[in-house]
Order: C-alpha cells, then structure tokens, then sequence
C-alpha cells in the first residue's frame, strides 16, 4: 500500500504537484445506480414528468459536474477534459437507472475523479427531478471500474 499523496511531510493538506509528470492519453471509467419505485421509473420512461426530460438533463449535469470537479474537491487539479460520456439505462427489473460515464484527457493526472463526479452528479439530478413523487429513492454503488494511462498505467476492477 502506498502513502497518502495529499500531505506533506507536516502532516498538512497540499495539492499534488504534478509539474514534472508526462503528459499522456488517459481514460476513467466509473458507474452507479439509483432505485426507485416502479411507478416513478414509468413516470421517467414514459416522459410524462412536469420538470421535462429527466435523462435527458441528468445526462447533461454529468458532464458539468465533470468539467467542474476541480471547483467541488479541493486538492483536484483542474484539468482539460477532451471526451466525456454519460450512458443512463433504465433496469426495469430492478426499477433502477444504471448510470456509466467516461471521462478522458491528454493530461499530467488523471480524470478518475471527474468520472466518479459525473456519475454522482448525474444520479443526484434524477433524484433531484423526481423526488417529489419519490423521496426514498438510492443512490449506491457508486465506485471507479477502470482507470488507464499515466504512471500507475491500467488498473481494473476486479
């Protein structure tokens, strides 16, 4: 196990400095899900929600979430995002939506946290749009799949 990158040798918060490393290709895959009732998910899929397309703006959020993470986390660096992917897909057997987004860049560090960003953001915003009809929904199992490029290389879920 590797030492924690965020603190200094006083044992105080600090951001990484990544000045010195290569800029390389680099990809971060991450997924989540949100439950809700079956009558709420019909609500979505039959686009009869009074707030408009619930995918649709949930998918939209994602992405901004991404391009915004370094506002939202204080030692993230700010990075240029050059492809980012957010596939929502109902599961109606579980009355859920499955969310996967996909972040890439051509950076010094990596995207895994703006991957892990859009995905909450995504779900946050179906939740958002349809609590009113369904405040128990979940939202769980939020966690990175892959990660590749930089030093560290390809990692993978296992």
């Amino acid at each position: 196990m590797g030492k924690l990158t965020h603190f200094n040798s006083q044992g105080e918060a600090h951001m990484v400095d990544v000045g010195d490393k290569p800029v390389s290709q680099r990809q971060a895959v991450a997924e989540g899900s949100i439950y809700m009732q079956a009558d709420t998910l019909k609500l979505i899929l039959e686009g009869k929600h009074k707030k408009g397309d619930v995918l649709g703006i949930a998918r939209v959020a994602g992405i901004m979430a991404a391009k915004k993470t370094a506002d939202l986390i204080p030692l993230c660096h700010p990075i240029s995002i050059t492809h980012i992917e957010i596939d929502l897909q109902p599961r109606k057997g579980d009355n859920a939506i499955y969310c996967r987004a996909v972040t890439e860049t051509r950076d010094q560090t990596g995207v895994e946290m703006e991957a892990l960003t859009a995905v909450q953001i995504a779900l946050l915003t179906i939740y958002d749009m349809c609590k009113a009809v369904d405040r128990g929904m979940k939202i769980t199992d939020i966690q990175l799949l892959e990660k590749t490029g930089g030093k560290s290389g390809h990692w993978t879920r296992r």
